[in-house]
């Protein structure tokens, strides 16, 4: 397996597909990494050499923010906009949704599981 910033990338899938595993590239970069690398794209990741492997890696480090330094610049902006209190970040805050979207339904990934309330009550209780 290639190891690209310290990424095991899969053997059986094409460089280009298996550039879309570092965090941060997706299918775009991934063909600009392989054109700029002068790599062809459909070649299986077991079939690059440990130079071109080198050459991604020199790409990656010079020109763009992927894998950890990535990650760290999330979560220090995150942290930023709670530290300053705004909207978004008391929104992060209380792990509820902060683009916008609706809370009364959906957001269930965002809130976690149901907790039903005990004692409320139904419309069939009201008669």
């Amino acid at each position: 397996m290639p190891r690209l910033l310290g990424v095991d990338i899969p053997n059986d899938r094409a460089t280009v597909i298996a550039l879309t595993y570092l965090y941060g590239i997706g299918p775009h970069v991934a063909r600009e990494l392989c054109h700029k690398a002068g790599i062809d794209p459909h070649r299986k990741a077991r079939e690059l050499h440990e130079d071109e492997v080198a050459r991604l890696a020199a790409l990656l480090d010079k020109d763009y923010v992927v894998e950890g330094q990535l990650r760290r610049q999330t979560a220090q902006n995150i942290s930023r906009l709670r530290d300053i209190g705004c909207y978004r970040g008391v929104r992060h805050r209380r792990s509820l949704p902060v683009r916008g979207q609706r809370t009364r339904t959906n957001a269930r990934t965002r809130k976690g599981p149901r907790k039903t309330v005990a004692g409320k009550k139904g419309v069939k209780d009201l008669k």
